[in-house]
């Protein structure tokens, strides 16, 4: 047998360490050498199948506790066993319709949906949920109002296409009255309602450079106001069902559990992390220390973005140890991102 692991495994091989990995991951207890002669449906001997186990303990797929003569997957073979050994099934009917029910497609805004699909995927898999909640300004502009306040400042009442309503107070270089704060939220509605805002920056820019004279001063204030209303924010993570996870043995260490609590609580490393599992589409999955984020190296990442109107905007997931059910945790996570994208784009469609 090869010596590296992957498409190079024997068929015998490949049998016995999917076998070892779906026992492990049932009860979490290194396997024996009898255990896996029983379950595997193969005519060998203890003594043969402890002879695959050496090899492919020397590949990297499994390890030896030093407590016990029976054997556990390391992170590299539960990569192999996803990635070529699990078969994956469609999402059971009930669960569908759980979903279905609870991530409801009527008006509401996208930080309520994603707070909705965190605290499903942690009710449904019993690990950590994690929704990356994109930054507001992805979604079309529906209205805008400015009021004038003291000392020139200005509040800005921003109405998004998934109903979200966000009140910001920006400081401009000299105070405008009520007429031009007016006038400059009526040429916006009436010409870029509809569009994100980096488009609508760019249209007046764009605008301003080919303005009549008449046109050039409202067109610079209105600009001057976009500039400050439309600075960027950034996107914000959600997370439920932390708690969830100390009731696994594996993740049971406290230094462990206080660093993956931290993680949860500054946000940082996740949202890095979720950035770059929502650049991509479909499933991207993280086992142990391939996340490259020291606090999570004890669990897996199982995550999938979702997007609307073509555009990938955030990804979900869930967090948990690496001995997972991963043929159920992955259709689980499919199917949230799916639903997701269609509530979003009915949400666009309506707008």
């Amino acid at each position: 047998m090869s010596r590296h692991p992957g498409h190079e495994l024997d068929t015998r091989a490949r049998r016995l360490l999917r076998t070892l990995i779906a026992q492990y991951l049932i009860d979490g207890e290194p396997v024996g050498s009898r255990t896996l002669s029983r379950s595997s449906g193969l005519d060998v001997s203890p003594a043969t199948i402890r002879n695959v186990m050496a090899d492919l303990e020397e590949a990297g797929l499994v390890a030896s506790p030093h407590t016990s003569a029976g054997r556990i997957p390391t992170p590299r073979g539960l990569r192999l066993f996803v990635d070529s050994l699990i078969e994956l099934q469609p999402l059971a009917h009930d669960e569908m319709v759980r979903l279905q029910r609870e991530l409801p497609p009527g008006p509401t805004t996208v930080r309520d949906l994603a707070g909705n699909a965190s605290a499903l995927l942690s009710a449904m898999t019993h690990f950590a949920g994690v929704v990356m909640v994109p930054r507001q300004t992805d979604f079309p502009l529906r209205h805008i109002d400015f009021v004038a306040l003291p000392e020139a400042r200005v509040l800005v009442i921003l109405v998004f296409s998934d109903n979200q309503v966000q009140n910001r107070v920006i400081q401009l270089d000299k105070p405008l009255d009520a007429r031009v704060l007016e006038q400059a939220a009526n040429y916006i509605n009436e010409h870029f309602a509809g569009l994100r805002v980096d488009d609508i920056r760019a249209h007046l820019l764009h605008e301003l450079r080919q303005a009549s004279s008449e046109l050039h001063q409202l067109l610079a204030q209105t600009v001057e106001l976009a500039a400050a209303s439309f600075a960027p924010q950034d996107e914000d993570v959600l997370v439920s069902g932390q708690t969830n996870l100390m009731a696994y043995s594996e993740l049971g260490n406290l230094e462990r559990l206080r660093e993956l609590f931290e993680a949860f609580q500054k946000k940082n490393e996740l949202l890095q992390l979720m950035e770059t599992c929502a650049k991509a589409p479909g499933v991207r999955l993280f086992i142990g220390e391939e996340s490259g984020f020291a606090a999570l190296d004890g669990c897996s990442v199982v995550t999938a973005s979702y997007g609307a109107q073509g555009r990938l905007l955030g990804a979900v997931g869930v967090i948990g140890p690496t001995r997972m059910a991963y043929d159920r945790v992955i259709p689980v996570v499919q199917a949230t991102a799916r639903l997701l994208s269609d509530a979003l784009n009915r949400a666009a469609t309506a707008l």
